[in-house]
């Protein structure tokens, strides 16, 4: 037929073959990715797995850490010596124990016989006065005992020598200077006893020197569910190396198989954060229902006291992975394609690429290393954030700020390298 092109017919024929076959194996634009169900299925499922096995990590870490280490529990205890509180609970029932085995008749026998009826006639008008003031002496008494640097001494030894029986009485199985009796934990103060009432008798109140053996407790913890958390206590003191490496290993696996792997890890980062602050709340709610719970011969401001100490390594724990999780959030966002995110990184690039062209305007010249830093940006930023990860991983309780100083570490070496980044001059 005129004015057909058969070449340009076959031509146009191609070219739509291409285009159509460019346009089927092309990448879906943002925001239209292909879809895999169950991808996206075992992705949440392994992130949502993973934030629930953040509580039990924390806690599992803390079990381990303050039963399976003899030093940081130890560490932890010590400073319950010297606090007001504690030593003010130990005064008394120390003062209760003492004063049940001091008689104001006993005094008679070291008063000649025929003094005893007259004195005998006084004591019975004056029993009152004369046994508050003797409580006091014995107050006082053990007051500095317990406030004396061998109190303290005897205190951290004690706990050292039964730090193995603290481990039984939290297992159900008691024993020793600290033992399990009727859902309470509790340390036996009968050595503390005996300096007091040496001291009595030095002070010339030589009846003390008669009484009998007092054991007497101060209890550390009570609860009536101890006995019902013994089997859950001692699987966490198993699994506290393991649980937290695994809650990682699927919080790792579940960003890989999202679709959007940024946007994953940034939710599960966010998610850590939430459930470590979920446990932290769960702490402080704990707090008042055990204060709450204790009877009324239990000293309140101690047994808080006592208790705050208990957890202090786990609620570090809780404000360290609180931390971690947003910073990594936040990391990962930064590096992202989100316009605010393309924003902030131009500024940074923008301010630190100025400094650095001032710097070399005046005369700093960076020889091999600017170039080689400009062509290794991406490299080196990641070799940065692993070290900081691997600091991370093998820092002893780490707590938040330490996660704060890492992150700030991070953050300075990252704009040195911007600013000494320098491209080749042609």
């Amino acid at each position: 037929m005129a004015g057909t092109d058969p070449e340009g017919d076959d031509l146009a024929g191609l070219r739509a073959r291409l285009a159509a076959l460019e346009a089927r194996e092309a990448p879906a634009p943002a925001g239209r990715r292909r879809h895999h169900p169950v991808r996206a299925f075992f992705s949440a499922l392994l992130i949502v797995l993973a934030c629930v096995l953040v509580p039990l990590s924390a806690l599992a870490v803390w079990v381990n850490s303050q039963i399976g280490d003899t030093d940081r529990y130890v560490a932890t205890v010590a400073p319950l010596a010297s606090d007001r509180d504690v030593q003010d609970a130990a005064a008394n029932r120390i003062t209760d124990a003492v004063m049940q085995h001091i008689d104001l008749k006993s005094l008679l026998d070291e008063v000649a016989p025929a003094d005893r009826p007259r004195l005998d006639t006084l004591l019975d008008r004056l029993s009152g006065p004369l046994t508050s003031g003797l409580q006091s002496l014995v107050h006082s008494t053990a007051e500095r005992v317990v406030r004396s640097e061998a109190f303290r001494t005897l205190w951290v030894d004690a706990n050292r020598r039964v730090h193995a029986t603290v481990d039984k009485a939290l297992t159900g199985q008691g024993g020793g200077a600290v033992r399990l009796t009727n859902d309470t934990v509790a340390i036996d103060l009968a050595p503390v006893v005996d300096r007091v009432k040496q001291r009595l008798v030095d002070a010339g109140v030589t009846i003390a020197a008669k009484i009998p053996e007092v054991h007497t407790d101060f209890t550390v913890v009570r609860s009536e569910k101890i006995g019902k958390v013994r089997t859950g206590f001692r699987l966490l003191q198993l699994v506290g190396f393991w649980l937290p490496i695994l809650a990682v290993v699927l919080a790792a696996v579940g960003v890989l198989l999202a679709a959007r792997r940024r946007r994953s890890l940034v939710a599960a980062a966010l998610g850590f954060a939430g459930a470590a602050l979920v446990l932290g709340l769960a702490l402080t709610v704990f707090r008042t229902l055990y204060l709450d719970a204790l009877p009324a011969s239990v000293s309140q401001p101690a047994a808080a006291t006592v208790y705050d100490t208990l957890i202090r390594f786990l609620r570090g724990t809780v404000r360290a992975v609180i931390v971690l999780g947003v910073v990594v959030a936040l990391g990962a966002w930064l590096s992202g394609p989100g316009r605010y995110a393309v924003r902030v990184r131009g500024v940074w690039e923008s301010v630190l690429g100025a400094a650095g062209d001032a710097a070399e305007g005046a005369g700093m010249r960076t020889g091999p290393v600017g170039p080689w830093l400009a062509r290794h940006k991406v490299l080196v930023a990641w070799v940065v954030v692993a070290a900081a990860g691997l600091a991370l991983a093998f820092w002893s309780y780490p707590t938040g700020w330490v996660v704060v100083g890492l992150a700030l570490a991070v953050v300075l070496v990252l704009a040195a390298v911007e600013f000494l980044a320098r491209p080749v001059r042609s």
